[in-house]
């Protein structure tokens, strides 16, 4: 006779629990209903090694899960420690009894707490988010047990009676409701349970139940039934004529249960991890390198970090770390956990100590928390620094891909900084790497205190020339990254100042011969008339130089202050392109002129010349050029322009 009841309710902080609000993503109950099954088998294994339970000769373990898009049922059957109807009673009836945390207390002398994933006794309850009615049949292992049958409609009323299972372990069913039937369809199943179950530490088998029940519907006189698949006789029919039995398929867990984080480093190969890499995130490139945690004190944790190889040119950087417990997915990218910086990154941290919360997908407010993330920050820091001490070569091979991983880390990690600032190296115009120490002492003859940098090797290709020319050095500075790094770099180095090498002109480095203040002030009034004149504008600041280069006409440039102002209005979306300098009391653009040039001489001389206005609108655009590119209308202009002057150069 059944058994009838409503359930109990034993926590004063889980309603409500059912449906729609123990887990945000629904999908997520398989994950429950499979580590429940990992846990149950994972007990039996335990009391197994303790003597308390024989397991018959070649008993092995596993989980079923059967679908079918027909009856729309899900099945998840583990052979594991099963339940009595008192334990039924407990675990399921009363809501919120754990049944893992009252195993690992029982044994936890024993070292029973290994590997028990549950915590909170809520993971079966998340069937109800997707099935209108769920039936649990289940043999506990002791000797004696009845087998137990329970079912619940999804409300707090259930039954339960003696059962006919026969072997131990459990057996869950969902009848799904009507807006969860995809969970049903073997495509969406098996990405499910890629997803949440790739490492669980119990195999797992995935059946279809309609194409089982297709192949084995037969007629009185064995042939298939109308309705079995043609793809089943057309195997049958093959089969007769070749007069040969096939051996049948072995299936094949779905899972890994031994992945490689679980190994010692030792242990694995460059192939190994490369092969992982591409298993778990699905990137055709090779990682650059990668970190292998892995550390049983003060806390159990193991893991992989990647650095991926990456396009400096993209705006944003995405990486993906996948967060286990026990080998069962939680979630990517837990910000508690994982620096913020490491995000970057792809890689698994898998950390059985984490303080999960009931639905096992946030953490709860923990220092142990912190303790974690800052061991995974020493770590990395560790690696790097002692890439950088012992395999330089490889560490400079390395730097371009890797610098926006630690110049993000720096800004965002005072910590990592602190680790990381002998370690940070810039390539300078010879292609060769130098710390920042290394830069300034090279330098200070020449322009003590000041580090020049170059952000496009081509658009800014006329001032490294100069510079080399003059035999002064700058560094490359090409990712997004640098521009707040940069900033970063001189407030932790007060003295030090950063200058794009188009934002000034250093007059000893560069000038022939200095002019006196009354010549410069002489030769810009008379330029500033001409370009005024010639450009049809009233505003244009123009600065007059004697280059060593006679050969340099015209040059652009623009201070720091303000081209760094434009790059953060850039930035933040603020209309950059449209950035007024005098908006916030910046000088602009500025022209260099050579007065050593020729055409800058002509200027001079022929101001009323009717190819003077030609000669400086084009050495204007030309300056533009080597700094920025042209506007639209502008450039349609130079261009006429250009071909006019080679007419008159060809007549």
């Amino acid at each position: 006779m059944a058994n009838k009841g409503s359930l109990s309710i034993n926590s004063e902080n889980i309603f409500p629990i059912i449906k729609k609000w123990l887990y945000s993503d629904h999908d997520i109950f398989y994950r429950e209903l499979v580590s429940n099954g990992c846990d149950a088998i994972t007990k039996l294994k335990k009391l197994s090694s303790l003597g308390e339970y024989k397991a018959p000769e070649g008993e092995t373990y596993k989980i079923d899960v059967i679908t079918s898009s027909e009856n729309k049922t899900i099945t998840v059957i583990d052979n594991g420690i099963g339940m009595t109807d008192k334990e039924v009673e407990e675990y399921i009836n009363q809501i919120a009894f754990s049944g893992a945390t009252e195993f690992i207390e029982k044994y936890k002398d024993k070292g029973a707490g290994d590997q028990i994933i549950g915590h909170f006794g809520l993971g079966f309850y998340s069937a109800f988010m997707v099935a209108d009615k769920v039936t649990i049949d289940t043999l506990s292992y002791k000797e004696g047990s009845k087998p137990v049958h329970w079912e619940c409609d999804g409300g707090t009323e259930y039954e339960m009676e003696e059962g006919d299972m026969e072997t131990h372990g459990t057996e869950i069913t969902l009848y799904l409701n009507e807006d969860s039937y995809e969970f049903a369809n073997e495509y969406r199943c098996k990405e499910v349970l890629e997803k949440y179950c790739s490492f669980m530490p119990i195999e797992i088998y995935y059946t279809n139940e309609d194409i089982e029940e297709e192949v084995e519907v037969e007629n009185e006189d064995g042939t298939p039934a109308n309705g079995a698949s043609e793809k089943a006789q057309e195997a049958e029919a093959e089969g007769e004529e070749n007069e040969e039995k096939k051996e049948p398929e072995v299936p094949k867990p779905i899972n890994n249960t031994n992945p490689l984080w679980n190994k010692m480093p030792k242990d694995c190969t460059d192939d190994e991890y490369k092969e992982f890499y591409r298993k778990v995130f699905n990137d055709y490139k090779e990682p650059l390198f990668w970190i292998h945690l892995n550390m049983d004190y003060p806390f159990n944790l193991k893991g992989i970090l990647y650095f991926p190889k990456i396009n400096p040119k993209f705006d944003q950087l995405e990486g993906t770390i996948k967060l286990y417990n026990t080998q069962v997915f939680i979630a990517d990218n837990i910000k508690e956990v994982i620096p913020e910086f490491l995000m970057l990154l792809k890689g698994v941290i898998d950390c059985p100590d984490l303080p999960l919360n009931v639905s096992r997908s946030a953490l709860q407010n923990d220092g142990f928390v912190k303790k974690i993330s800052d061991y995974i920050t020493k770590k990395v820091a560790d690696k790097l620094s002692g890439m950088c001490k012992t395999n330089k070569e490889n560490y400079e091979k390395y730097w371009d891909d890797i610098s926006p991983f630690i110049k993000y880390g720096c800004l965002r990690d005072d910590k990592f900084n602190e680790k990381m600032t002998d370690y940070i190296i810039f390539k300078n115009l010879e292609g060769k790497y130098v710390t920042l120490p290394e830069y300034l002492e090279a330098a200070k003859e020449k322009h003590e205190n000041k580090v020049y940098y170059v952000t496009d090797e081509k658009e800014q290709s006329q001032y490294i020339n100069m510079f080399k020319e003059n035999e002064l050095d700058a560094i490359i500075l090409t990712h997004n990254i640098d521009t707040p790094f940069i900033t970063h770099l001189e407030s932790k180095n007060q003295d030090v100042k950063f200058m794009r090498i188009d934002s000034d002109i250093e007059a000893n480095a560069v000038e022939a011969d200095a002019l006196t203040e009354d010549e410069a002030k002489e030769l810009t009034e008379k330029l500033t008339e001409s370009f005024k004149k010639a450009l049809g504008v009233e505003n244009i600041t123009i600065k007059v130089k004697a280059l060593k280069d006679e050969n340099i006409s015209s040059m652009m440039t623009q201070s720091e202050e303000t081209r760094r102002m434009q790059d953060m209005m850039e930035m933040y979306s603020m209309g950059g392109a449209g950035f007024d300098p005098s908006m916030f009391g910046g000088e602009g653009l500025e022209l260099v002129l050579n007065s050593k040039n020729n055409l800058v001489k002509y200027i001079l001389d022929n101001p009323e010349s009717e190819n003077t206005a030609t000669i400086c609108c084009q050495l204007y655009d030309l300056a533009y050029l080597a700094n920025r590119p042209l506007k639209p209308e502008a450039m349609t202009k130079f261009i006429k322009r250009s071909n006019e002057i080679l007419g008159i150069l060809a007549k």
